[in-house]
């Protein structure tokens, strides 16, 4: 069903409801299953209507398609059994046991043996568990509280459980529209015509006859036709405005005086995988990059979104299936929503800058990078993960000289500067640094420490309070604002002054550059509550409109960039943060959940298209970004100020939260816990293999790795170099220098094993799963000690695959685990089948052979999404949910043998039989680079040559596997340069000039701390270096040893 037809549904429920179709309305619910009536369901669970509760339920789910909706129905059909328990009605409760409650027992034969021994008890109260049980009434409405989280968590109901935001009898509205429009185009219109019918057409000159539309006359062509006469309204005699031209920008609904009579979009949007709403002027809707949560179809669907069985793919987490998990009076239960296990909650890192933070921000790339500006002028770049900070600069004015006299004077007066803003540009290559007074610094960044000045800017008389970079213009810029109530566009490049931007009446506080299809413009708020908006083209606001507190102001989109929010401050301490409806200029959502006067200019901040953050009353607060209701507040392990500073990072698995005494929280989720211990552990292994020796690790647009020299390679994936030393956007491997200092004198060493005996080892069985407890395997990990045990549900399902038409000799087996391994999805020559890993049941089939599929991988972000290797040499990008294939990448010769996701760069990466890698970019699938493996002479990719590859947990660097090699590469340099000539210097032997193939000449020499290249080594007590260093060609350690 098309977003339109979705859209038509929830116009038709609000239509049936304002007319009182009650039932009706419940059964259109039930049977699109857009729209979950959580306040019907509740109604329903209070007055023990148990077999309408089901009903109404199985348009959304069933009781085996995830954990989420089992634990739901079991909730429900173990009330119904304890109610008829309680009466004392033993034939209810028996026939409730054998028709409700056995579908459990195949999951968890104990959980029914208990609830079965309820029977024999006179009061179920005797069970300890259920001792505190009251009346009926008191556990329908704990068992809902209960029933409403598990919904609000289950992927299958997300964003089915609000209505759009529908203007009243929207309806009606569209239809007079309609009416009116043909009633422009009619030849004699009468001024008050009857209407008696909607099955066809009006025409005042015939009997309401039906008529086509002139596209000559088409205002929506671009010709306005003047409206002779009105109809009276559907439900009254009240005539309705004509329709106008629609303004065609983004900034439409912002228009100081906008055209009467426009008719703005639904503000509410479709309620389904697409995400947010959007304004009008967006044509062409995406789906949101961070969509977790979405459904497949049902295997018998006869349309491509009608389900009668709403599958979910997700990110699940274990509900507990306990006999009695529900809690009665006196367990202490909590009635307030749980934040979601998504939202980083827990203090992993602990930071101390030095002065106080006043603006942060995390790299867009290297996520544990994270820029700090401070109250004294001071800048620092911490490595997160590893607690070091790799940059420490204090205020310095680069070129006093340049500067204006004001600046001069003021800085010889009173040199005290404070940072406004720092942020990076949208590559991570540059970063900007806004002060109080009068300057904006901006460095390039060239990975690890290496921090560079770039651009100095006098750019404001007074403080410079925001900063933002852009691309107007497909050029890179830098926009400011300051107290002298200007706003300016510089080059980014050489700091050319482009645009000046007049029109406000106070400070300017915040800027918010954005784009909207080919539509560049800047949002700006001001210290007098003043919203603006602005074109590049020097003709002054579009937009003049009050920001709800009329004092300190920042605007910021959601990720997606189809969402815009506002967060202010008034001088009286109110906070608020809203939602804005872009097509009409006006407050969409009001947030609710700031104390009544803040201590401070609260700071917020958006993340994963669904959450908003800000810190008020010593303590971070979290909303939904459909829900106006606080979410929850976390205050961190406390000691945070009373508007704490707050960033998330670009996935928001990180938040950067200041802290009292110059101090910097960082929390984290699982995910973020996870980033931060790989980056530790790369920073910890780097340390222990800096002092034997320096890896270098092929780039991707260099030539790949050969076998000769890869004992020095595959030490670290760390310390990644270029031929002009450029490591941009590498994660850092800087050692940890706090609690592992004392672990950095232990200094693994290599283990060789050479005889069977110097190990236990164990061969695996052709099937097995993860091995269950016993008394000899009490941890249920796997372990050489004891034999794996084959796993399967008692149901006696087995995952098969589809082998029909296909050769089994032939045939290439494949499967893929979804992110939580809730999922696998498998083909073997035929059909690719998609299984839940719970039941083991198949979910679906699709895409039949010819081309057959030989590699198969799920989109990180979108488990809809898989990426299918076929043996016809093409990838496939197929949308289980829609049926379809959303594109199709050529590049490889011969059939794919690996595909991996980085999720950090968006990219794809492939391998094939014709030992050629390649890389695609995960958001428009073009190919951004591709590069053949060096093999051996004498060897030639053959139709049996498996290559396969694999991404770091960094998402940076991946691991080439081949017949002949090992290699990794690292896919951050979009570079092909490479060299095309030396030269020695004739006097001074150890220069040399490198000329690479764009254009450019390199001048090589030696770090002054390693003195003269070709100089022995000292010796250590006796002995040289062992361990030779892999020079940037890959030489081997005969030609390193005569450096």
């Amino acid at each position: 069903m098309s977003s339109l037809s979705r859209e038509l549904v929830f116009l038709i429920l609000q239509f049936l409801d304002e007319e009182k179709f009650k039932e009706t309305v419940h059964k259109l619910e039930q049977e699109s299953a857009f729209f979950f009536n959580m306040k019907y369901f509740e109604d329903e669970v209070h007055n023990g209507n148990w077999e309408e509760v089901e009903k109404y339920l199985s348009g959304f789910t069933k009781v085996d398609d995830n954990r989420y909706s089992m634990k739901i129905f079991f909730e429900i059909r173990k009330q119904k059994y304890l109610e008829a328990l309680d009466k004392n009605d033993r034939p209810k409760a028996v026939e409730i046991l054998a028709k409700d409650l056995k579908v459990f027992a195949s999951f968890n034969e104990q959980l029914f043996k208990e609830i079965t021994q309820l029977l024999t008890l006179d009061n179920f109260r005797e069970n300890e568990q259920l001792s505190k049980y009251g009346d009926t009434k008191s556990a329908r409405a704990i068992m809902l509280v209960e029933l409403k989280k598990l919904i609000e968590a289950n992927p299958l109901f997300r964003d089915k459980l609000l209505f759009p935001n529908l203007k009243n009898s929207r309806l009606r509205t569209l239809i007079n529209q309609s009416l009116n429009w043909q009633h422009q185009l009619c030849k004699s219109p009468k001024p008050n015509p009857d209407i008696k019918t909607l099955f066809v057409d009006h025409s005042c000159g015939q009997q309401n006859g039906a008529r086509a539309p002139s596209p000559a006359n088409n205002p929506l062509l671009g010709g306005a036709v003047p409206k002779p006469g009105g109809f009276p309204h559907l439900g009254g005699h009240v005539p309705f405005q004509p329709i106008a031209s629609p303004v065609p920008t983004p900034l439409a609904g912002w228009m100081s005086n906008p055209p009467p009579g426009t008719h703005p979009s639904v503000s509410g949007g479709p309620i389904g995988l697409g995400g947010p709403s959007m304004p009008a002027s967006l044509k062409h809707p995406r789906a949101p990059p961070t969509n977790h949560s979405v459904d497949f179809l049902s295997v018998d669907s006869d349309h491509v979104n009608k389900r009668s069985r709403p599958l979910g793919i997700s990110d699940e987490v274990t509900v507990p299936m306990n006999v009695f998990p529900v809690s009665f009076p006196g367990h202490a239960h909590s009635q307030t929503f749980n934040a979601p296990d998504d939202l980083p909650k827990t203090v992993a890192r602990t930071l101390n800058q030095g002065s106080s933070p006043m603006s942060m921000d995390f790299h867009p790339m290297q996520q544990t990078l994270l820029l700090v500006g401070t109250n004294v002028g001071d800048i620092g770049l911490w490595e997160v993960g590893s607690r070091e900070r790799l940059v420490q600069r204090n205020f310095k004015v680069w070129d006093l000289s340049a500067c204006s006299m004001p600046l001069q004077a003021g800085l010889a007066k009173d040199s005290g500067v404070s940072v406004n803003r720092v942020i990076w540009s949208p590559d991570g290559t540059l970063f900007g640094v806004a002060f109080s007074r009068h300057l904006v610094q901006i460095y390039s960044y060239h990975g690890n420490n290496d921090v560079r000045q770039h651009l100095e800017i006098d750019a404001h008389v007074g403080g410079v309070n925001d900063l933002a970079f852009s691309h107007p213009n497909k050029q890179l810029s830098v926009i400011t604002c300051g107290d002298d109530k200007l706003i300016k566009v510089w080059d980014a490049t050489n700091g050319t002054k482009q645009h000046t931007f007049e029109g406000h009446e106070a400070p300017v506080y915040s800027i918010c550059p954005h784009h909207k299809e080919n539509i560049q413009f800047i949002f700006s708020t001001a210290l007098d509550g003043k919203i603006k908006a602005w074109l590049y083209d020097n003709l002054g606001s579009r937009v003049d409109y009050d920001a709800p507190g009329r004092w300190c102001t920042t605007m910021a989109y959601s990720a997606d960039g189809t969402r815009l929010f506002s967060c202010g401050t008034s001088k009286e301490g109110e906070s608020h943060i809203v939602e804005w409806n872009e097509s009409e200029g006006a407050v969409k959502r009001t947030y609710q959940g700031f104390r009544k006067r803040s201590l401070g200019v609260v700071q917020f901040d958006t993340t994963k298209n669904k959450f908003l953050a800000a810190g008020d009353d010593f303590s971070i607060k979290f909303w939904d970004m459909d829900n106006t209701q606080l979410l929850t507040s976390i205050e961190a392990d406390g000691g945070l100020p009373a508007s704490p500073r707050i960033r998330f990072n670009k996935d928001g698995t990180l938040l950067a939260v200041s802290a009292n005494e110059n101090g910097i929280r960082i929390l984290a989720n699982n995910d973020g816990v996870r980033l931060l211990r790989t980056t530790e552990n790369l920073a910890f292994d780097a340390s222990r293999a800096s002092e034997s020796t320096k890896p270098i690790v092929s780039q991707i647009a260099a030539a790949g790795a050969s076998s000769a020299g890869l004992t020095d390679r595959v030490g670290s994936v760390v310390g990644i170099s270029t031929m002009n030393g450029d490591t941009r956007n590498l994660v850092d491997v800087k050692p940890r220098i706090t609690e592992e200092i004392n672990d950095k004198s232990k200094i693994l060493k290599l283990s060789e094993i050479n005889e069977p005996s110097q190990c236990r080892s164990l061969k695996l069985p052709e099937n097995l799963r993860a091995n269950k407890r016993s008394d000899r395997n009490s941890s249920g990990k796997a372990t050489a000690i004891v034999s794996p045990q084959l796993w399967q549900p008692s149901s006696g399902i087995l995952m098969t695959n589809d082998v029909t038409d296909s050769n089994p000799e032939e045939a290439v087996p494949c499967f893929a685990l979804s992110k939580n391994d809730s999922y696998v999805m498998s083909a073997s020559g035929g059909k690719i089948s998609l299984f839940n890993m719970m039941t083991f049941k198949t979910m679906t089939t699709f895409m039949p052979p010819p081309p057959a599929a030989t590699f198969l991988a799920f989109h990180p972000q979108d488990n809809n999404i898989i990426a299918i290797g076929m043996d016809d040499s093409s990838i496939q990008i197929y949308n289980v949910r829609v049926d379809e294939v959303k594109s199709k990448l050529k590049g490889h010769s011969k059939r794919i043998t690996g595909l991996a996701f980085s999720h950090v760069l968006n990219s794809l990466v492939s391998s094939g039989a014709d030992a050629q890698l390649c890389v695609w970019n995960s958001d428009g699938w073009e190919k951004q680079k591709s590069r053949f493996l060096q093999l051996p002479s004498g060897i030639s990719p053959g139709q049996q040559s498996e290559t396969r590859v694999q991404f770091h947990q960094d998402q940076i660097h991946f691991l080439v596997v081949h017949e002949t090699q090992l290699a990794i590469y690292d896919t951050t340099n979009n570079s092909n340069v490479h060299p095309l000539v030396i030269a020695a210097h004739p006097q001074e032997s150890n220069q040399f000039a490198l000329g690479l193939s764009d254009g450019s000449v390199h001048v090589i020499e030696p770090l002054e701390s390693e003195g003269k290249w070709g100089v022995p080594q000292p010796v250590e007590n006796g002995s040289g270096n062992s361990v030779p260093t892999t020079p940037l060609g890959g030489a081997s350690a005969s030609d390193q040893a005569q450096r």
